[in-house]
């Protein structure tokens, strides 16, 4: 009788941890394209500074490089490495024995983003071109519900992301590429950011906009109509790689950070975001590593193990576990379902196809495990 007893209050107990409500009312979600794992982990790569692909080394060395690798990627992410690794979590140090990766067998753009918004790879998905993606994403799920409707935006620097969230059917509001931003009430610096994209240099080309307006277009959205999820990604560090510009991929990934900095900043100083927003940081594909020159490239068969990625993750559910060290392996196919269940939905119940399940511990279940 008290062994009987004792069961039914560990049940109850669990639960009870298992019903309590999350507190994350609000996502902001930030992608940094083609961004390699090892430059997070790592800091500045030492063969690459010391390459054809860096055009001023003794400048790339003064601002990037110290003697330790926890010097040097501080250097780079410093609030990735300050911030988010003391108040959350960071996945995908495979020197450490940890991996994060796609499970889509491309390792290119449109392929990671399908799969890190449907949670699952579709071959179908296998190239950069402008086909209206069938499958329903995340973002268009949470739009739907009464509660999240018109409370979901998207700005992004490359043009295609219109069609990977395929906004004739989602009705999602994205602004991407060099579309001009049309609402009906907007502050005097949206309009006059429509203005200066037209008017700023197009060294990306005629399909994606610099960075900097994409962070602009989105912090600005963000102050004056207040949503509940919002995504923004960046693109020019897979713009500068491929080009061969390792100084250039650098700042640009650091300057990616400060943006990121920002927001949480304006988060954690507005009432309604202040410990209410989790924040989701990570990429689409990683880069080849063998031989060298590889850096520039990602492809199944064009460079070497540039499906691997990363993930940081800090918000009011996710336990400060730093940077995780343990084997394991968490793929991009479980963020929809992660994003979902941090706003406590289930995007899994509603996809109509198999989906992947959620990162446990981003939600805060390893606590629930470790009170059985």
């Amino acid at each position: 009788m008290k062994n009987l007893i004792l069961t039914l209050l560990a049940v109850t107990l669990c639960s009870s941890l298992l019903a309590q409500p999350l507190k994350t009312q609000n996502v902001v979600i930030v992608t940094i394209d083609g961004l390699r794992w090892q430059e997070v982990f790592r800091g500045a790569d030492s063969a690459l500074v010391d390459s054809k692909y860096t055009s001023d080394k003794d400048a790339v060395q003064k601002q990037f490089w110290s003697a330790t690798t926890a010097e040097r990627r501080k250097l780079l992410f410093p609030f990735i490495w300050s911030t988010m690794v003391q108040n959350g979590q960071v996945y995908g140090n495979r020197d450490a024995g940890n991996k994060s990766e796609v499970a889509n067998k491309y390792f290119f753009s449109y392929p990671g983003y399908n799969e890190l918004f449907t949670d699952f790879p579709d071959p179908r998905i296998n190239s950069n071109g402008p086909l209206d993606n069938p499958n329903e994403n995340v973002l268009e799920y949470i739009n739907k519900q009464k509660e999240f409707n018109d409370k979901v935006a998207v700005f992004a620097s490359w043009e295609r992301f219109p069609q990977i969230l395929n906004v004739k059917r989602s009705g999602l509001m994205v602004n991407a590429g060099f579309m001009d931003l049309k609402l009906p009430v907007m502050s005097e610096h949206l309009q006059y950011l429509n203005e200066l994209q037209h008017k700023a240099p197009t060294y990306l080309g005629d399909s994606t906009r610099i960075d900097f307006l994409t962070f602009e277009f989105a912090k600005e959205y963000l102050k004056q109509y207040q949503p509940r999820v919002l995504y923004m990604a960046f693109d020019e560090t897979d713009e500068m790689a491929h080009a061969g510009y390792y100084k250039f991929y650098l700042d640009r990934a650091h300057q990616e950070d400060g943006f990121i900095k920002e927001i949480w900043e304006y988060l954690q100083s507005n009432p309604a975001y202040k410990d209410k927003t989790t924040l989701i940081v990570t990429c689409d594909h990683g880069r080849g590593d063998e031989p060298l020159a590889s850096w520039c490239n990602h492809g199944l068969f064009i460079a070497p193990h540039s499906e691997q990625t990363w993930l940081a993750v800090m918000g009011p559910d996710t336990p400060s576990m730093g940077e995780m060290k343990a084997g394991g392996i968490v793929y991009q196919k479980q963020m929809a379902q992660t994003i979902a269940k941090l706003l406590g939905l289930d995007f899994k119940a509603a996809a109509g196809h198999e989906v992947a399940d959620a990162i446990d511990n981003v939600i805060g279940l390893q606590r629930v495990v470790a009170s059985k």
